[in-house]
């Protein structure tokens, strides 16, 4: 059975945050984002419990959420770290792959980074992603920092949303119009 701290549970309090904020969006008509669930194959089963005791990876998932806003398609994945360093190997390349092939089709795809420590949340848009992971093949480590991070990305708390991803997406969407 995983623990706490184990690979399996990871980001787990983010993605209870996470998920607090989809329903509270979704309450309010702001949008519609559901969690995609990473598809497993179960090896053993405990029939008394009804719990999955030993699974493997069907295949590489795509983010861990999609939806719309307000009619724009958004698909992010969720990241913490508990430094203020944050390793760019935590994004997979079939992420990266299927965020691309999402904004290729209109769609809006970025990464939350939860720095655990400060307990600050940031919006990663894809450019600025792509941006790391470009620097990263001209010889630059394999991360980033917080303090590289543009403070007008950081998500601010406000009402009933926890990790409030909206005003990220607001700020993106005027940065690629050209309107800031």
């Amino acid at each position: 059975m995983a623990t706490w701290n184990s690979r399996g549970l990871r980001g787990s309090g983010l993605e209870n945050l996470v998920n607090h904020t989809n329903e509270y969006y979704r309450r309010n008509r702001l949008a519609l984002v559901q969690k995609i669930p990473t598809p497993i194959v179960p090896v053993r089963f405990e029939k008394s419990t009804h719990r999955i005791t030993d699974a493997y990876f069907e295949k590489d998932s795509t983010v861990d959420y999609i939806g719309v806003v307000q009619g724009i398609p958004v698909c992010f994945d969720a990241k913490e770290s508990k430094t203020d360093t944050f390793e760019l190997r935590n994004i997979h390349p079939h992420q990266i792959h299927f965020m691309q092939e999402f904004e290729d089709q209109g769609g809006i795809s970025f990464i939350l980074l939860h720095f655990t420590m400060r307990n600050d949340f940031y919006y990663m848009t894809f450019r600025e992603l792509t941006g790391f992971l470009e620097r990263v093949q001209e010889g630059h480590p394999n991360n980033l920092k917080y303090l590289e991070l543009r403070d007008e990305y950081f998500l601010h708390q406000k009402e009933g949303a926890l990790v409030p991803y909206l005003q990220g997406i607001e700020r993106d969407l005027l940065e690629r119009d050209g309107k800031e």
